[in-house]
């Protein structure tokens, strides 16, 4: 492909870097932020995009982008300000890496499916550690809990940390499920949080042995959930009730109503 295909993109992100130098030496806002008060925000974006997606509304996707890419920039901007790296340097690192963990690709390593793509790419980050660095180290510590589980668990794979065949996980769920009913009847708080963790992070593990990712399973349990009970408050208020005021047998009426629906 010509490269004449990315000169309109080349234009718009050098306007975008000139407008961020801009801004960085005039607004007052702008000059005052830091790595640190920027990290927030970030994760606040992602969140933003996460939904956008969810939603598939691709002109709230490309707002969303925009503002990652914006963060992406401010972060840039202030590494070249402190003498520690620049745009360039984060771009550079960045082919360089795609370059190396795609051989099937670049060089000539075969890989036909995404599965094999996903093990070579794990066995190579592996490589690029020193001897002294832990498998899980590359696992951020402020992800949210299931996605770190699932996280941890896929890199436990990459080392042959695994189950020898899925359907054992099955037993293991059901030996965590009992333990925590132990702990439950023995009224004995802290356990029974400890087990309830070892229940929830067995029963991620079968999601991901079988292909399923948990955080996007359960978030659409959650979407499900909120558009059931949306329609359970609409129709109580149609006939002028009060959810406080029914009977638990009224409202699984009209939740069994949203559930046909």
């Amino acid at each position: 492909m010509s490269q004449n295909h990315h000169e309109p993109t080349l234009k718009v992100f050098k306007e975008l870097l000139n407008i961020m130098d801009e801004l960085r030496a005039n607004c007052p806002w702008d000059k005052k932020q830091t790595n640190e008060s920027l990290r927030t925000l970030t994760i606040e974006e992602t969140y933003e995009l996460a939904d956008a997606i969810i939603k598939k509304d691709a002109s709230l996707i490309k707002k969303e982008l925009g503002d990652l890419l914006l963060h992406i920039v401010f972060y840039a901007k202030i590494g070249s300000e402190q003498s520690e790296f620049s745009m360039v340097d984060v771009i550079h690192s960045l082919n360089e890496k795609l370059i190396y963990r795609h051989p099937h690709i670049f060089s000539d390593v075969e890989a036909n499916d995404a599965k094999t793509v996903e093990e070579n790419w794990e066995k190579l980050k592996l490589k690029e550690k020193d001897g002294n660095k832990s498998v899980l180290e590359g696992v951020p510590m402020s992800l949210p809990a299931m996605v770190k589980a699932n996280r941890i668990q896929d890199k436990a794979r990459g080392v042959g940390f695994d189950w020898e065949h899925k359907e054992q996980v099955w037993e293991k769920v059901k030996e965590e499920l009992e333990e925590l009913k132990t702990e439950i009847d023995a009224h004995d708080e802290d356990k029974t949080e400890a087990e309830f963790g070892d229940l929830l992070f067995s029963i991620i593990n079968a999601a991901r042995l079988y292909g399923v990712n948990p955080e996007n399973a359960l978030e659409r349990t959650n979407r499900k959930f909120i558009k059931r009970f949306n329609y359970l408050e609409e129709r109580t208020l149609k006939v002028g009730r009060d959810l406080k005021q029914m009977s638990l047998a009224e409202m699984d009426e009209i939740w069994e109503e949203a559930k046909k629906r």
